[in-house]
């Protein structure tokens, strides 16, 4: 039947492309070159690393624990049932709310001077409440023509990016593309990276899928790896033909819809429309999938501690609250915190996520394989890339700071509350395993 057919290599490694290269590209580019300035290429390479650090354990355990549960499931197999795993799966049912967030945040700072419309707080706001509006509405009632029309979305997106690859490699400046490694420069060098950070997070989804991919032992790992190298080196190209092309003041400016302004100087007015129209849909196709897919699937992981056996995109499973309180609360992030303040607040959960997946993977690698020092290496990195986001939100906003903390104290004490009125627990049933000694 059509609903078993499984999902080869290359429909895996389109579908985590073309998460990663999303909104977070447009929306945070200009944060981006704020902070990294003529570093910007080298930030991607590096947070690039952070990416493959993560994903040397995703793709080990990837392709032998398949649950659609993703780290999850890994956590729960390396650390089992506790309040800790419980709050890891309100924290990834939480990454996907300020995600929405920052979609609806860079729809606005693309669509409005698109329109003509001055950029202004309340114009803003009226953007961000319409468009998740939109969006929850639409997934109330449903709508299979939105799914379906995703797959053409993400060709439309790569397809004008790699036009403005193309278009800006005959008319980059090097010399404005050259690096800078002064302790100021580097200081910004590690800021942006931790910050992209996010720009690659898409890869997840491969795990989230892997009871749904062919073979995916072998598929898991190479859709992995394969989806990484290859948005690496879209985000090199864009990041240095936009500074190769528009000088940095310029691109900072126009920090909300950055690349449509880069587009300007080697595609004219053509290339600025032709972006922003890839913005829009793309920052739209991800708010989509965000809210009636990823948020669908862990919100009702959080709630009852079991993906159930089947699920359509219109359906909220048995917790229809689940939309409101997903779309609420991404739009009071979205209201209340800039778009700094959103991107680091997400890498830091993300990351935190990622700590425990390695701190799992050291605990199972004799049975599913490992090399216990590089795990030892990549965790003291991720801890690092922690820290620098600590550290990042401290110097420049107190606030993302105090709401991160709110997040990780708020995610352990309604897990506490859950365990306490419903007496759950977070299962294991539907986890299928493959160790390497069996």
């Amino acid at each position: 039947m059509a609903q078993n057919k499984k999902l080869s290599l290359m429909e895996v490694v389109s579908m985590a492309v073309g998460t990663m290269i999303g909104a977070s590209i447009f929306s945070i580019f200009g944060l981006g070159a704020k902070i990294a300035g003529h570093d910007l290429p080298e930030a991607f390479i590096l947070s690039g690393i952070y990416a493959f650090v993560v994903a040397y354990s995703y793709a080990k355990l990837g392709g032998k624990i398949i649950s659609n549960a993703g780290p999850i499931a890994f956590i729960l197999k390396g650390l089992g049932d506790s309040i800790v795993a419980g709050a890891l799966s309100i924290l990834m049912w939480f990454t996907y709310v300020i995600s929405i967030a920052l979609f609806a945040k860079g729809f606005a700072g693309y669509l409005l001077p698109f329109i003509n419309v001055a950029t202004t707080p309340i114009s803003v706001a009226i953007v961000e409440i319409s468009v998740i509006a939109f969006f929850t509405a639409l997934n109330f009632f449903g709508s299979k023509a939105v799914g379906k029309a995703e797959f053409y979305i993400v060709a439309i997106k790569i397809s004008i990016l790699l036009i403005f690859i193309v278009g800006g490699l005959f008319t980059i400046d090097f010399s404005m593309a050259k690096p800078v490694f002064d302790s100021k420069h580097v200081n910004g060098l590690l800021n942006a990276s931790v910050i992209f950070f996010l720009s690659y997070m898409g890869f997840g989804l491969i795990t989230n899928a892997s009871e749904n991919i062919d073979n995916p032992r072998k598929n898991v790992p190479r859709a992995i790896y394969i989806s990484i190298t290859f948005v690496m080196f879209i985000y090199v190209f864009i990041s240095l033909v936009t500074i190769g092309n528009l000088p940095l003041p310029q691109i900072i400016k126009a920090q909300e819809n950055a690349l449509a302004i880069a587009a300007k100087p080697f595609l004219g007015n053509f290339g600025f429309i032709l972006v922003t129209i890839g913005a829009l849909f793309s920052i739209s196709s991800a708010l989509n999938a965000t809210l009636f897919g990823g948020a669908n699937i862990a919100y009702s992981l959080a709630k009852d501690g079991e993906l159930p056996e089947f699920f359509e995109r219109k359906v909220w499973f048995k917790s229809i609250e689940g939309l409101y309180i997903t779309a609420g609360l991404g739009l009071f992030f979205a209201l209340f915190f800039d778009l700094s303040a959103i991107a680091s607040i997400t890498s830091l959960v993300f990351t935190v996520i990622y700590i425990f997946v390695l701190i799992s993977h050291l605990k199972l690698r004799k049975d599913y394989g490992g090399n216990p020092v590089l795990l030892y290496v990549n965790i003291t990195i991720l801890l690092a890339v922690f820290i620098a986001l600590i550290k990042y939100q401290l110097n420049t906003n107190i606030g993302a700071f105090y709401a991160s903390i709110l997040t990780f104290a708020g995610a352990v004490f309604v897990e506490y509350l859950i365990r306490k009125i419903s007496r759950r627990k977070m299962t294991q049933k539907r986890i299928k395993t493959y160790p390497d000694n069996k």
